[in-house]
C-alpha cells in the first residue's frame, strides 16, 4: 500500500519500486551493525579505518576528546591528538610507492572544449606537486603559512592545494566565480601571504580574464595595508602578455610566455573580429615586482620534497562559507580527522571498487570539490574526471558524452545540473549508452522527487542507485546519506546517518523531537571530519553552532549563499536604506535570490537601479550571488522590537495569501503594500 504523497512521489514509487521498496539492500543489517559499533566504540570503528593510513608517530592523548557544552567550558574537538602524519604523503607517496599505484591515471582532465584533455598518473601528479612544494618553500612559505588560491578548474589548482598540504601550509581556495572584492575580504582575513592564479579560463564560450580580477584583489589589499608579496600565475590559455598601453603595471622584461596551451578561437586571424576582441581582453597585465609565471618557477624546482610531518589536529584547509552577519566564515579543517573521513565516506558511499571511474562535478572552490574531487578519491587511489566546463557547452549533451568517453563508473551531481538539462528532455541523454555508470549521487541541495525520478528512470536506466547525500561546508563530509545496497533510497530524501554520526531534531526549547518533523537540525557527537573552528575567531565558531543549544553542533545555511552577505551587498549602495532578501523557488536552480529593498529619500525604483544593484552583488560577491528579483518595498515587515520578519517576506515573494500569526507584526499596513509591488516570478 502506497501512503499519503504527492502524485508526483505517488509516480516515483511505480515507477521505481525496486528502489524504494529495498530490493537493493541486502546489506541493511550489516550497515545497521556497523553503525551500532561507530557510536558505542568510535576509538575501536574508527582505529580499524586508520591503520589503513600511514602515520610517523602514534597519537599521544586520547583517540577522542571533545566538549559540545559552552556551559561546560571552551568548545574543542580533537581526534588522535599527537598523531602525526602528512596527508598529500597518503594521497601520493603511499599510492605510488607501497600500493604501485604510480602509473594508474589520477585524473582525466577534459577542458572547456571538447577536444582540449589530458590524463596525469599517480606518479606524476606526485612529481608536480613535489615540485610546486619546493617552489613554495623557495619563496618563504612554511608551516601554517596562508596561501590563496584563485584558479579554474585545472590540473596545477590541484597540484597547488596537494604542495601546500605537503609543506604544512594551509590552503585557502577561492572560486574562481568570485569578484575582487571577495577574493580581497578572503585574503585579508587569512592574512595570506602569497597568492596562486592563472592568466585566464573560458566558461563556455565567454572569456573570464582571471588575472584582471586577482590584480584587482591585490590593488584592494594594499589599499587595505596588507600587501601580497608574491602573485604566482598559470599560463592557462597561452595568450602574450598584454602591452604598457594595455594594463597599468610596468610589464616584466622577463615575463617571458610559455607555448599556447590551448586556443578557443584563431587568435591569429586578422579579419575575425570576435578573436580579436578575445585576444584583448584576455592580454595578461604583469606587475614585475610581484608577479612570476608559474612556468618559470617550475623549470629548475626538484622534483623530491620531503614531507613535513603534521599533527593530527593541525589545520590543513581554510574554506570560507557565508555566515549569518554577512561576513564569510573561514571554516578551518584538520589534517588527521579530515584524511580518514572524507576517505572513509567516498569508500562506502559511492561503493568504491578499483577499476572504478569517478566523477564528481562540482568545482574545487566549493568544499564538495575538496573532500570528493581531490582528498576523498585520492585517498582511495580512485581514477577522477575533472571538469573545466559547463554541462550545456558546446551543446546539452556535453555530460553524458563525457561519461562515455571516460566510461565513467560514479556520477555525483548536483540537482540544479540535473532540472537544467531535463528541460531539454530524453533525447540529448539518449544519444549516448552511459552503459558504465553504476551509481549516480547528489550533492548541494535536495533533490525534488520530479528530478529525482528523471535522473533515476533516463540518465541510469533504472539501474543505478541515487545517492541523496546531505552535508555541509561546516561538516567536511556526508552526514546524511543512503548506501548502495545497504540503505533504501528514498527521492528526495538523505535517508540515513553516516557511521559515527548522531543526529536529532529539536524543537525551540531544545527538546529532542521523534522522528522528523519542523525544527532545528543537530548532531549530538563529533564525527572527525567537524570543522575545528572559525579562523580567527573561535568565539564567533562557538556562538553560531553551539550557543542555542549547548551540547549539540547546530547546522546553519550550509551551502546556500548566505542572504546576510547579499544584503550587505545591497546596502552598500547609496539608494539603498535597507534590504532583506529570501530564497524563492526556482524551475531550475531550485532555489533563487528574491530582494526586497527600501530606498533613501530622494531616490526612484527604477529598472536602471534595478540593474545597479544586480552589478552591485555581483562586484561585491560574484555573479554566482546575483539576485533574480529585486522588489520596491517602502515598509518591510517587522516585529515591535524591530526585527525583519523574514518568514512573511517568503510569503510574499511566493504570493502566498495565508501568512499564518501576524499578531507580533508591528505595521500591518505594509503587507498589501508588498503584495502590490510583488515581482512576476517563474
Amino acid at each position: 500500500m502506497i501512503p499519503d504523497k504527492t502524485p508526483v512521489e505517488k509516480d516515483v514509487y511505480h515507477a521505481a519500486p525496486e528502489v524504494v521498496n529495498g530490493a537493493h539492500v541486502p546489506n541493511f543489517q550489516k550497515y545497521k551493525d556497523l553503525y551500532s559499533e561507530s557510536i558505542q566504540n568510535p576509538e575501536v570503528f574508527w582505529g580499524e579505518i586508520a591503520k589503513d593510513y600511514y602515520w610517523k608517530t602514534p597519537k599521544t592523548g586520547n583517540f577522542l576528546d571533545y566538549n559540545f557544552d559552552l556551559t561546560k567550558g571552551k568548545i574543542y574537538i580533537k581526534w588522535m591528538e599527537g598523531a602525526t602524519t602528512n596527508i598529500c604523503y597518503n594521497l601520493l607517496d603511499r599510492n605510488v610507492n607501497e600500493k604501485k599505484l604510480g602509473d594508474k591515471i589520477a585524473l582525466y582532465w577534459e577542458g572547456n572544449d571538447p577536444g582540449d584533455c589530458m590524463q596525469v598518473t599517480y606518479k606524476e601528479l606526485l612529481q608536480q606537486v613535489c615540485k610546486f612544494a619546493n617552489v613554495l618553500r623557495t619563496h618563504g612559505v612554511k608551516k601554517g603559512d596562508r596561501v590563496s588560491i584563485y584558479m579554474p578548474m585545472i590540473i596545477e589548482l590541484v597540484v597547488a592545494m596537494l604542495a601546500c598540504a605537503r609543506i604544512g601550509a594551509i590552503h585557502s581556495i577561492v572560486f574562481a566565480g568570485f569578484s575582487a572584492e571577495s577574493v580581497c575580504e578572503r585574503i585579508l582575513d587569512s592574512h595570506c601571504s602569497l597568492l596562486i592564479t592563472a592568466d585566464g579560463f573560458y566558461r563556455g564560450d565567454k572569456p573570464i580574464n582571471l588575472k584582471q580580477i586577482a590584480d584587482e584583489a591585490l590593488r584592494k589589499c594594499r589599499q587595505r595595508n596588507f600587501p601580497v608579496r608574491k602573485c604566482i600565475v598559470k599560463k592557462h590559455l597561452g595568450v602574450t602578455e598584454a602591452t604598457e598601453e594595455t594594463c597599468t603595471d610596468k610589464v616584466s622584461s622577463n615575463a617571458q610566455s610559455p607555448p599556447a596551451k590551448r586556443s578557443c578561437y584563431n587568435l591569429q586571424d586578422k579579419d575575425n573580429k570576435k578573436a580579436k576582441n578575445v585576444h584583448r581582453e584576455m592580454q595578461t597585465p604583469w606587475n614585475a615586482d610581484v608577479d612570476i609565471w608559474w612556468h618559470d618557477l617550475m623549470k629548475e624546482a626538484s622534483d623530491e620534497c620531503a614531507p613535513e610531518w603534521c599533527d593530527s589536529e593541525d589545520p590543513l584547509f581554510i574554506l570560507y562559507t557565508s555566515g549569518s552577519t554577512g561576513k564569510p566564515k573561514g571554516v578551518q579543517h584538520t589534517v588527521g580527522g579530515y584524511l580518514l573521513y572524507t576517505a572513509t565516506t567516498f569508500k562506502y558511499v559511492f561503493d568504491y571498487k578499483p577499476g572504478d571511474v569517478y566523477w564528481c562535478t562540482a568545482d574545487i572552490g566549493w568544499i564538495t570539490g575538496h573532500s570528493y574531487l581531490v582528498y576523498g578519491p585520492l585517498a582511495n587511489g580512485a581514477t577522477s574526471v575533472m571538469f573545466e566546463g559547463v554541462p550545456t557547452y558546446p551543446n546539452v549533451s556535453r555530460l553524458w558524452e563525457i561519461i562515455d568517453k571516460y566510461k565513467v563508473t560514479t556520477f555525483y551531481t548536483a540537482p540544479t545540473a540535473i532540472r537544467l538539462l531535463m528541460k531539454y528532455g530524453e533525447e540529448p541523454v539518449k544519444k549516448f549508452s552511459r552503459e558504465s555508470l553504476k551509481i549516480l549521487g547528489t550533492v548541494g541541495e535536495p533533490i525534488n522527487p520530479e528530478a529525482w525520478l528523471w535522473y533515476y528512470n533516463v540518465v541510469g536506466n533504472r539501474k543505478c542507485p541515487i545517492m541523496d547525500t546531505f552535508w555541509q561546508t561546516e561538516t567536511g563530509g556526508h552526514m546524511i546519506t543512503p548506501l548502495p545496497a545497504a540503505i533504501p533510497l528514498k527521492p528526495g530524501s538523505a535517508s540515513f546517518p553516516f557511521f559515527g554520526v548522531v543526529p536529532a531534531i529539536l524543537n525551540e526549547s531544545g527538546e529532542e523531537l521523534e522522528g522528523v518533523g519542523e525544527g532545528y537540525l543537530v548532531f549530538k557527537k563529533p564525527w572527525p571530519s567537524i570543522m575545528r573552528t572559525i579562523y580567527g575567531n573561535h568565539q564567533r565558531f562557538e556562538t553560531t553552532y553551539f550557543k542555542k543549544f549547548p551540547g549539540y553542533f547546530v547546522t546553519g545555511d550550509g551551502h546556500l549563499l548566505s542572504t546576510a552577505e547579499v544584503e550587505s551587498a545591497l546596502i552598500e549602495h547609496a539608494a539603498v536604506a535597507e534590504a532583506a532578501v529570501v530564497s524563492h523557488p526556482h524551475p531550475i536552480k531550485g532555489e533563487c535570490l528574491y530582494c526586497f529593498v527600501t530606498l533613501r529619500d530622494g531616490h526612484e525604483f527604477t529598472e536602471t537601479l534595478i540593474c545597479e544593484l544586480k552589478d552591485q552583488v555581483r562586484e561585491k560577491i560574484g555573479p554566482i550571488a546575483t539576485p533574480d528579483y529585486i522588489q520596491n518595498a517602502p515598509g518591510l515587515p517587522k516585529t515591535r522590537s524591530g526585527k525583519i520578519m523574514r518568514r512573511i517576506l517568503r510569503q510574499i515573494a511566493r504570493n502566498e495569501k495565508d501568512l499564518g500569526d501576524t499578531s507580533t507584526l508591528a505595521d500591518g499596513a505594509v503587507i498589501e503594500e508588498l503584495f502590490n509591488n510583488r515581482c512576476k516570478t517563474a
